[in-house]
């Protein structure tokens, strides 16, 4: 005898099979709203070049909750190396596949069915509720959420906590939240010399030996110490070149990518003044163009993360891990005007692979766990 599938699972579906590659929306947030406005959301479509975007709020007492997260997917990859098509959601063996499947349309699915289920069984609850969902998470990010939270500082509106949907459990639904992100600082460095003929070094200046103390400095420094909740700041070379290819060259110019990823006890503007004096002490010419991708935010422990934590353990009687481990996410932007801000969401072993999945058994609960976070936070 077959059953019908939960509501989660169905809107799940719904969702991967609307295929909404960075940037494109392809309908997913229409859907969205279509079942937002009845419960009362007012919706706002907000377009930015080919990028669209959802704030949608219901209420306007304090505090606003609101939930965040991307309908844009990553590229497929090969097609003929998925065990099925990637925007026809499968099961099979307790799994649901499809792009998109844990990055991030079930905790879209799970944020819009636990609002149902919250307002229909606490109608009078406390506070509002919103939603803030982009296309442009995995793209660029500069017409996505960054844009909406533009709009919403301009109109004075903040949030008072936001739960964001990504992909944070480690090995089971509810083991890891991130409170928080490093931040990206990226460097192009050229190091100047003179290019000549190998067997004349006299007549050269060879970069790559100028260059050669100053990076040893550079990966020996010690950037900051982290605090409770970060590891120390990490400084890697991702790319280095110089020559023409040829065997008897002294190049002319070194360069270099490098990439902090940086905790909250350092700066940027603090780490760009500490990477230039190091290369100004060894005398170098030299240019950097810098790239600041995302600045780091933290969310200490408390009214949030409590009412996450408490949910995940009723739920699921998981005790979770607060982490700040991994890349950047949109938590950067909406941290400007949100004191409190965590991430959530299913297991992220699979994300942006082939045959991108998520265990049947953890959709339901993950609905259940941002229903209770919501009763934890706004009812009595």
């Amino acid at each position: 005898m077959s059953h019908a599938p939960s509501r989660t699972l169905a809107l799940t579906e719904e969702l991967i099979a609307l295929s909404s590659v960075t940037p494109q929306d392809e309908g997913c947030q229409q859907r969205l709203i279509a079942l937002l406005e009845p419960l009362g959301f007012v919706c706002e479509t907000i377009v930015s070049g080919s990028v669209t975007n959802l704030w949608a709020r219901k209420g306007t007492a304090a505090p606003l909750f609101v939930f965040a997260g991307h309908t844009d997917v990553v590229p497929t990859g090969p097609l003929e190396q998925w065990q099925s098509a990637p925007f026809t959601p499968t099961r099979r063996e307790g799994k649901l596949y499809g792009r998109g499947a844990a990055d991030m349309k079930t905790s879209i699915a799970a944020m819009v069915v636990a609002c149902e289920e919250f307002l229909a069984a606490h109608p009078d609850h406390r506070g509002s509720i919103g939603f803030l969902i982009t296309s442009d998470e995995e793209g660029p990010a500069t017409d996505g959420t960054v844009v909406v939270v533009d709009a919403l500082e301009e109109r004075g509106i903040g949030i008072d906590y936001c739960l964001v949907g990504e992909p944070t459990s480690a090995h089971v639904l509810g083991d890891m939240i991130k409170n928080g992100r490093r931040g990206s600082l990226n460097g192009k460095l050229t190091i100047k010399g003179v290019q000549g003929h190998i067997a004349y070094p006299q007549l050269a200046r060879n970069p790559i030996h100028l260059a050669a103390p100053a990076l040893a400095d550079l990966v020996a420094e010690r950037w900051d110490e982290g605090n409770a909740y970060y590891l120390p700041t990490s400084w890697q070379m991702s790319n280095i070149h110089a020559g023409t290819g040829a065997n008897n060259v002294i190049p002319g110019a070194l360069h270099i990518d490098f990439n902090f990823r940086f905790s909250t006890a350092s700066t940027a503007d603090g780490l760009q003044a500490r990477v230039h004096a190091i290369l100004d002490q060894h005398n170098l010419d030299y240019e950097i163009d810098w790239k600041l991708s995302g600045q780091p935010f933290l969310t200490p422990k408390g009214p949030l993360s409590d009412a996450l934590s408490g949910a995940i353990l009723a739920e699921t009687g998981v005790h979770t891990e607060l982490s700040t481990t991994g890349g950047t996410s949109d938590g950067r932007f909406i941290a400007r005007i949100c004191p409190q801000v965590i991430e959530f969401g299913p297991p992220n072993a699979s994300i942006h692979k082939i045959d991108e999945h998520i265990e049947l058994r953890f959709i339901d609960p993950l609905k259940n766990i941002y229903r209770r976070t919501l009763e934890n936070l706004l009812t009595p």
